[in-house]
C-alpha cells in the first residue's frame, strides 16, 4: 500500500465511522503497513522442507491456541499444541518461500503438493513429483471456496496411486469467507466482476468492521473457530484414516490477527509472533481402505479474471 493509498482509504475511514473511530482505525492501518515494511527487511522463520515429515497437513490461517480449543473433540490433538514458526506470515510468502528456493530442489522433487490455495499459480509444476491444483476444478461456489472433503478427496487418492516421499496438503479452512457467517454476509456469494474492486466485500468489511468496533472479536472467533471443526471434521479426520503415514505432522501455513499488535488478518511480511507462530502437531495415519475418492482431478485452466474472482473471494482482492 503507498501512502496515498493509505491517505485514500483514511478518508474513506473517517468518512463511515467518523474523525474518532475512523481516524483509530487509520492509525492502525498505517502501524500495520510499517510493521510489514520492516518485515520485508527483517523476518525470521523456517521452512517446513527443514523438518521430517511423511505427510504435512496445512490448515491455512490456524492459530495454536484456536486448536487448542477443540483438542478435547479430536484424539490425535494434544491439549497443549505445539508450535514452530512459519517462513510466512501469508500464504503467498509462505508458498514463494518454501516452493520458489532452489535451496530445497532435492526435497521438491519427490514431494507431491495438493492444494486448495490458489496462490500455487507462482510454482513450476515441473519442479514437483506432483502438483495437483484442487482449487482450480473442486472450487464450490455456494461455499466460496474450496470445501476440505474435496482436498481430502485428492490427497488420499495421490497416496494411494503415487505413493511419494513427501506429501503435502494445503487446505483453505478455517480460512474466511466463514460458513457460519453466509447468512450475515450474503453477498460474500457475490464474486465482483473482473477488473472491479468491491470495497464492501465481507472479507475485507469484516475485517473493518472488527477494526472499527462494529463487530466483537468474540463474534468472528466463534465462526473462525467453526471453519476450524469443517476442516477438522471433513478434511483431517478422512485423511487421518485413508492413508498411510507413520509421522503426519498438522500444521498451518501461517496464523490469524484480531487486532492483537494492531494487526488485522493476515498480511505479508509482517514479522508478529501471532501470525508467524503456527501449530506443530505430530500424528499418524493409518488406511482402513473404506473411503474410495470420487473427485476426478482435471488440468482446468481459468481464465485470469476467474482466477482474480476466487481470490476475491477469499479477500485477497
Amino acid at each position: 500500500m503507498t501512502l496515498q493509498d493509505w491517505v485514500d482509504e483514511s478518508k474513506d475511514r473517517i468518512d463511515e465511522h467518523g474523525l474518532l473511530n475512523g481516524g483509530q482505525g487509520a492509525a492502525k492501518a498505517f502501524w500495520e503497513g510499517a510493521l510489514c515494511r520492516v518485515g520485508r527487511r527483517w523476518n525470521y522463520g523456517t521452512s517446513v522442507f527443514e523438518y521430517d515429515w511423511d505427510v504435512l497437513i496445512v490448515l491455512d490461517t490456524c492459530r495454536p491456541d484456536v486448536l487448542e480449543e477443540v483438542a478435547d473433540e479430536y484424539d490425535y490433538l494434544p491439549r497443549d499444541v505445539p508450535s514452530q514458526t512459519s517462513i510466512g506470515s501469508a500464504s503467498i510468502e509462505w508458498v514463494k518461500k518454501n516452493f520458489t528456493n532452489d535451496e530445497y530442489a532435492a526435497e521438491h522433487a519427490e514431494t507431491a503438493y495438493v492444494t486448495a490455495n490458489l496462490f500455487s499459480e507462482h510454482i513450476d509444476p515441473d519442479d514437483l513429483a506432483l502438483l495437483d491444483e484442487v482449487w482450480r476444478y473442486g472450487w464450490n461456489d455456494d461455499d466460496c471456496t474450496t470445501p476440505p472433503e474435496v482436498v481430502a478427496d485428492r490427497a488420499i487418492d495421490v497416496m494411494r496411486e503415487h505413493d511419494p516421499e513427501r506429501l503435502v496438503v494445503h487446505l483453505m479452512q478455517p480460512h474466511a469467507p466463514y460458513r457460519s457467517m453466509l447468512e450475515q454476509f450474503p453477498e460474500w456469494r457475490v464474486q465482483p466482476g473482473p477488473g472491479e474492486d468491491d470495497p464492501s466485500h465481507p472479507a475485507k468489511a469484516m475485517w473493518e468492521d472488527l477494526r472499527h468496533g462494529v463487530i466483537s472479536r468474540e463474534e468472528i472467533w466463534q465462526a473462525y473457530r467453526d471453519n476450524l471443526c469443517w476442516v477438522l471434521d471433513d478434511g483431517v479426520d478422512l485423511m487421518l484414516n485413508n492413508m498411510d503415514a507413520d509421522d503426519v505432522i498438522l500444521t498451518a501455513d501461517h496464523g490469524e490477527a484480531f487486532g492483537e499488535w494492531g494487526v488485522y488478518a493476515h498480511p505479508p511480511y509482517c514479522p508478529v509472533p501471532i501470525l508467524k507462530e503456527v501449530p506443530w502437531v505430530h500424528t499418524s495415519a493409518s488406511d482402513s481402505g473404506e473411503y474410495v475418492p470420487e473427485v476426478e482431478p482435471n488440468d482446468t485452466a481459468l481464465a485470469n479474471d476467474e482466477v482474480e474472482d476466487r481470490l476475491e473471494a477469499l479477500g485477497y482482492r
